[in-house]
């Protein structure tokens, strides 16, 4: 169940109750000003504001009659007002009142998964600049290539999370919107300046034009950014299984006292809390397909878009804002393992030298094919055989006959890799790095 995975906070937006809080705020707008227009008489309107409210048990009951949920809430709200319920609802069709709630509700979480990705951002710039300078072996395709640092490492997930909160602040303005403009949007029963005056009230633009609903590229960018969020997230998480693979073991998700890992072997320790990432982010990725395909609808409006939002909208939220959360705690109590690191660079006895070498034999003025050759040459024989590579290369006729001892033990030294890494974090970071 979702629920197992909702945080109190985003759990709370998206209940019913709040829904439905959200539905009379939009109706006691409205009515706000529709009384600037004088077609609310004042008393009348001090008393709705007085006695407005609804009862969800009240609601389901009417709802099992009607079929129709707008219609059972907006008798609820009569049940509470009395005679004074004629003013309510003038005008207007279900999503006036739908759309505009929704805009608020998406807002709302928006605002929070925002929160959370700036606490993220701390955590992962504090994890970057602690790290700056402990080596570690990059890896491309899974395989050794040169040596980066592990700061750096999480220096790349900073910078993607930086993009991400200006997404959501984009996001925020594309959801922004309500519509107050009746059936297909053409204010036949309405004033527009009641929209004006009611959007005002709830912090929302009115939409430039719409037709009974607002349009749905507007919910499938909110969509695409929670799983653009989520599969950075996951790309942590990957990251983290990969280097607590036993071969590996540079580092670790966090382990807590009296924490298992297998019921079968005491010894386990699984990245598991990553795995789950993993597969919660496939849940949101799949509902961007959802929210695509809530685009099209037929004519001025269709309801096909609004079952399956029912779903995608809370879960979706509720998971991204569970995975930021655990990314955040992942992240501020995993255990690094810097000696594993340093003795991972050695696993390919020098092999991941083999461009320095190259390009030392360039600089003597060998042509690259003919430097590549004579590197590639010791490079398998390393590789297949398991020798050490600094030796053949130290002991390679074509090799020493261009470079030096002192020369090819420069090859090998690690200090090169370091000396680009302040000024990388200073352009992220600035200097305060």
């Amino acid at each position: 169940m979702i629920e197992r995975y909702t945080n109190p906070e985003m759990g709370r937006i998206w209940t019913e109750d709040n829904k439905y809080r959200r539905w009379l705020n939009v109706e006691l707008a409205v009515c706000d000003a529709w009384a600037r227009r004088g077609r609310i008489p004042a008393p009348a309107l001090k008393r709705i504001k007085s006695r407005a409210g609804f009862d969800i048990g009240r609601i389901e009951e009417i709802e099992r009659v009607v079929k129709h949920d707008i219609i059972a809430f907006l008798s609820s709200v009569a049940e509470k007002v009395g005679p004074d319920s004629r003013f309510i609802h003038l005008g207007l069709t279900s999503y006036d009142i739908v759309d505009t709630a929704l805009s608020l509700l998406v807002r709302e979480s928006l605002i929070l998964i925002r929160r959370r990705l700036v606490d993220l951002k701390k955590v992962l710039r504090r994890q970057a600049v602690r790290h700056k300078k402990t080596i570690c072996m990059g890896r491309t395709h899974g395989i050794h290539a040169e040596p980066v640092t592990f700061g750096f490492k999480i220096l790349v997930w900073y910078e993607e999370i930086k993009r991400h909160i200006v997404r959501v602040d984009r996001a925020i303005d594309v959801i922004g919107v309500g519509r107050i403009s009746g059936s297909v949007g053409t204010y036949i029963h309405l004033d527009p300046r009641v929209e004006v005056d009611a959007l005002r009230k709830l912090a929302l633009a009115p939409a430039p034009v719409s037709t009974q609903v607002l349009q749905r590229d507007r919910h499938a960018e909110v969509m695409s950014v929670l799983a653009l969020i989520a599969g950075t997230i996951e790309k942590i998480a990957v990251e983290i299984r990969h280097l607590q693979r036993s071969e590996v073991l540079e580092l670790e998700e966090p382990f807590t006292a009296g924490q298992k890992g297998s019921s079968s072997m005491p010894h386990k320790k699984n990245p598991v809390r990553c795995e789950r990432i993993s597969g919660l982010a496939r849940i949101v990725r799949a509902n961007l397909h959802v929210a695509l395909e809530n685009m099209p609808l037929w004519h001025e409006r269709d309801i096909s878009h609004s079952s399956a939002e029912r779903v995608i909208f809370p879960d979706s939220f509720a998971l991204t804002d569970f995975m930021l959360t655990e990314a955040i705690d992942i992240v501020g109590g995993w255990k690094v393992r810097p000696d594993a690191m340093k003795r991972n660079i050695g696993a390919t006895r020098g092999l991941i030298f083999s461009q320095m070498v190259l390009l030392a034999l360039t600089r003597k003025g060998i042509l690259r094919d003919e430097a590549y050759a004579l590197v590639q040459r010791n490079s398998l024989r390393a590789w297949n055989e398991g020798l050490d590579f600094r030796e053949l290369v130290r002991t390679d006729p074509g090799i020493a006959a261009r470079l030096s001892g002192a020369e090819i033990e420069q090859c090998f030294s690690l200090k090169p890799y370091l000396e680009k890494i302040d000024y990388i974090f200073e352009r992220v970071l600035g200097h305060e790095s």
